[in-house]
């Protein structure tokens, strides 16, 4: 009887956890239906695998990247940004045994993190990606966020890790660590929540940011 009774006690721990993942993965952070903005100010999130990236224009009237990141782009429309473990993010592992040794490690140990960018000449719409709407203000709060997240030297300088021209993509020290409580879904549905874009309640998985994004651009 004992042993059934830890049998069932256990079977529906794991049932009620289920439920409350499942809960949160549905539930988004803000309800009602959200007021119609023009694309004037677009804000797009992509969908690689289990992780998300932020694009958004190079520039527009109130924000312009060349003037922030000393690279060339001139011949780049649109920008993505996205935040990684290290090692992970910059060299990912391709045998089995270091995707799971460097996976276990990435996600239950706080680990180094890293912001990459990515510039791309045209719309990237080969991606799984949705575009929204959003207002003046929100656009500047989210553009605040990611120049947050830019570790920064003494000197008050971002720290570039590496820059390859020929992909379009460099990589720089990010603030805080990465871990399962501070993944890149987690970073993408922060930014999102400060330009007032509905996320869900659990943000550990990509798709359930996706689900909750309705494109209008």
């Amino acid at each position: 009887m004992k042993i059934r009774k830890g049998i069932a006690i256990i079977f529906g721990g794991i049932l009620s956890i289920g439920a409350m993942l499942t809960i949160g993965y549905f539930t988004p952070t803000k309800w009602g239906d959200r007021a119609t903005v023009d694309c004037q100010y677009k804000v797009c999130v992509a969908m690689f695998g289990i992780h998300t990236n932020i694009i958004v224009p190079i520039q527009n009237d109130v924000f312009d990247w060349r003037n922030y990141l000393a690279l060339n782009l001139t011949n780049q429309q649109y920008i993505g940004f996205g935040l990684g473990e290290r090692t992970w993010y910059m060299n990912p592992p391709t045998r089995l045994e270091d995707i799971l040794s460097q996976g276990i490690r990435a996600l239950f140990f706080p680990n180094p993190s890293v912001l990459r960018m990515h510039k791309h000449e045209r719309f990237p719409e080969h991606y799984e990606i949705e575009c929204v709407g959003v207002g003046k203000l929100d656009y500047l709060a989210l553009m605040q966020f990611i120049k947050s997240s830019f570790q920064r030297s003494q000197q008050g300088d971002k720290i570039q890790i590496v820059y390859n021209p020929n992909s379009g993509k460099a990589f720089y020290e990010a603030t805080g660590s990465y871990s399962l409580v501070r993944n890149s879904n987690h970073w993408t549905a922060e930014g999102l929540n400060i330009a007032n874009v509905n996320t869900p309640l659990w943000i550990r998985f990509s798709t359930a940011i996706m689900h909750h994004l309705e494109g209008t651009c």
